[in-house]
């Protein structure tokens, strides 16, 4: 038999999915919602945290809980790098309307805010290894943040890796303030002469930081899914890497392999 707590929240759970309580609303206060289920504010108290960790409601301190507004979908799939490509030599003006980001999300460009950081690192142990490069080889850095205009937190936390010397004949790509660049990495890339052959991402899953799930505002008990992505030119060779953190809680991948007919 369900626990009260259990009951208090399948109850309430059935009003958030049928519409009776509404995205954004608060509920009433703990112990309120006490009193009309006849239970203790403890009890009361389990019900709200298992419809927290079910992403379902959040709790804003000093204010109360509320019904936890649904956040954007990502629907990523490995189709989106040829889509780039494709793009790489079409007129600015064309890649300027959209993006890999309004393509996943299906939003449009007004509607979404986005940050772009960079910086010199030493390649360290694991990006050297990747590139098959010395330690120490000095890379470009490149942090990204996108999201919705109507929410608070990212799609996910991105990273991307360029080999400075690969790029730096074109001061352009070491310029944060180009950004967002019309036509992303594979454009950039292609005006240094570099070229795309195969794409290779390994996704992987672990809970998150503390850092992590403050910034994506991730319920409790959501994982994060980790995605490498290595980029290799036509030459075979390693021309970019990027790390993402993506919220397991929001984000679809989609993976499409066609297959040889007999």
């Amino acid at each position: 038999m369900p626990k009260a707590y259990e009951q208090i929240a399948d109850d309430l759970r059935r009003s958030i999915r049928s519409g009776r309580l509404r995205p954004g609303e608060r509920l009433p206060a703990e112990t309120a919602l006490a009193e009309r289920y006849g239970r203790s504010v403890p009890t009361l108290r389990d019900a709200l945290r298992l419809l927290r960790e079910e992403g379902l409601i959040e709790k804003e301190h000093g204010r109360g809980n509320f019904v936890r507004r649904p956040r954007t979908k990502v629907v990523r799939d490995n189709s989106r790098h040829q889509w780039e490509k494709n793009r790489v030599h079409q007129p600015v003006r064309n890649r300027a309307r959209t993006g890999a980001t309004e393509r996943d999300t299906g939003l449009e460009l007004q509607d979404l805010v986005f940050h772009a950081a960079y910086r010199e690192i030493p390649a360290d142990a694991d990006l050297a290894a990747a590139f098959g490069l010395p330690e120490g080889t000095p890379l470009i850095a490149r942090s990204y943040r996108t999201r919705h205009t109507v929410e608070s937190a990212p799609f996910n936390l991105a990273t991307s890796y360029l080999v400075r010397d690969l790029v730096a004949g074109n001061a352009d790509l070491l310029d944060e303030t180009r950004e967002p660049w019309p036509g992303g990495t594979q454009n950039q890339l292609s005006t240094v002469g570099i070229e795309l052959d195969r794409v290779e991402e390994r996704l992987t899953a672990r809970p998150p930081t503390p850092e992590e799930a403050a910034e994506l505002e991730l319920p409790p008990g959501t994982s994060v899914l980790l995605l490498r992505k290595t980029s290799y030119d036509t030459a075979g060779r390693v021309v970019e890497i990027s790390d993402v953190t993506l919220p397991g809680d929001r984000t679809e991948a989609v993976f499409v392999t066609p297959l040889e007919r007999w």
